[in-house]
Formats: C-alpha cells, sequence, structure tokens
C-alpha cells in the first residue's frame, strides 16, 4: 500500500466526511439528524451518528442501521468488519441547531407563517438553556421580491476563536412553491465544566472577580496606657 503525503490525507479524511455527512443528512432528515463523528482505530473505523430519534435510526431489530453500514462499506470501498455504525442521542434537542434547522424547516414546509414558525424556534431554544440565538430567513416570504427576515434572542458572539466552540450553526433550503427559502439557525452554547451541553472552556473576555479573603483585625495599642507610661 502506497503511502500518501500528511497534506493529501488531511483533504481525502475531508472529502469523506463530507460527502458522509451530505448522505446522512439526506437519508435521516426526519429523524432529527444532528451530524456525525468519525473515529479512526487500528482495527476499524467507528461512525457514530447522532440524533435526537435514535430508535428511528436503528430501526426494527437494527435493519436500518444494517443498511446504512453497507452503503458506507460499499460506497467508500471498506473491507468486511472494517466500519461500524453507531447512533448517539442528543443529550439536550433545544441547542442542536441541525434539529431546530429541521424542525423549522418542516414547520415551513406545512404551511406555517414564517414569523409564528420562527418565533417558536427561539422561544423553545431560550427555554432550553441557551446563551442566545438567531435565526435567518431568507428568499420570496410573501411578496414577489425576495428578502431576508431576522430574529434574536439573548447574547451572540460573531468573531474569534470562542466563536468555534461556542456557537452552533446549521443551514437549510426549503424547497417553496413561490421558490427556494434560505433557513440559518445559530445558537450560543451555554458553558459547561462537564462539557456535556456546552464547551469547557470559558469565553476569552470574560472577567472572574475573586471574593476578598477575610482577614483577622489589626491589634489597636491603647494610646493613654502608652501616653501615661512615658511620663
Amino acid at each position: 500500500m502506497a503511502t500518501i503525503s500528511k497534506k493529501r490525507k488531511f483533504v481525502a479524511d475531508g472529502l469523506f466526511y463530507a460527502e458522509l455527512n451530505e448522505l446522512l443528512t439526506r437519508e435521516l432528515a426526519e429523524d432529527g439528524y444532528a451530524g456525525v463523528e468519525v473515529r479512526v482505530t487500528p482495527l476499524r473505523t467507528e461512525i457514530i451518528i447522532r440524533a435526537t430519534r435514535t430508535q428511528n435510526v436503528l430501526g426494527e431489530k437494527g435493519q436500518r442501521i444494517r443498511e446504512l453500514t453497507s452503503v458506507v462499506q460499499k460506497r467508500f470501498h471498506f473491507q468486511d468488519g472494517a466500519v461500524e455504525l453507531y447512533a448517539e442521542r442528543v443529550a439536550n434537542r433545544g441547542l442542536c441547531a441541525q434539529a431546530q434547522a429541521e424542525s423549522l424547516k418542516y414547520k415551513l414546509l406545512g404551511g406555517l407563517a414564517v414569523r409564528r414558525a420562527c418565533y417558536g424556534v427561539v422561544r423553545f431554544v431560550m427555554e432550553s438553556g441557551a446563551k442566545g440565538v438567531e435565526v435567518v430567513v431568507s428568499g420570496k416570504l410573501r411578496a414577489q421580491r425576495a428578502k431576508a427576515m431576522k430574529f434574536t434572542d439573548g447574547y451572540m458572539i460573531k468573531t474569534g476563536h470562542s466563536k468555534r466552540e461556542y456557537v452552533d450553526s446549521a443551514v437549510r433550503h426549503v424547497l417553496m412553491r413561490q421558490g427556494v427559502l434560505g433557513v440559518k439557525v445559530s445558537i450560543m452554547l451555554p458553558h459547561d465544566a462537564s462539557g456535556k451541553t456546552g464547551p469547557k472552556n470559558t469565553l476569552a473576555d470574560v472577567v472572574t472577580i475573586l471574593e476578598p479573603k477575610e482577614e483577622a483585625p489589626m491589634p489597636v495599642a491603647n494610646f493613654e496606657e502608652g501616653m501615661g507610661k512615658a511620663y
């Protein structure tokens, strides 16, 4: 087997992840698909599918997950037993941008008004413990001319390294009768020391003010006694 350079390996891994994510997004859209994680071990490649409805991903007696494993194995030329697919439930659906973007997509396809659907998503995300949320819907909303509507609540950072850790974003395209609507959901995650519902690292500009230590009172000398002894 010919060895490839590190540069080509990174590109190949990125292409594999992008194509796999696109496949699962289309296949598991109605099952609350929320992302995928690829773990490469010396023995096999493990693919963890994150979703809100894991039972639908697994299928009856694990039939659907076996079908997905077979499709991935044939498409990416894995040997028998070299790839394993697992399903993992999303801990908090309200803090997952992909799940909320899919939810908003199906609300709009169902004929719900844009403003009402977006405010419903914003309220649900904030009630789930998010620090902030932003929902943008753009396209032909009512009139013939396209425009964008933005719905925000809470606190949202836009730049810096912290944005990569704290802001979860997802984009979906809704095929409506009047044209295509673009939906973007951004969620500012809360800080969590355990790393389950949010990032472990604190924000770069957060200032923590420590409480002053309680010090023992200084002994005060009796001035009059001192003066009397001097004379």
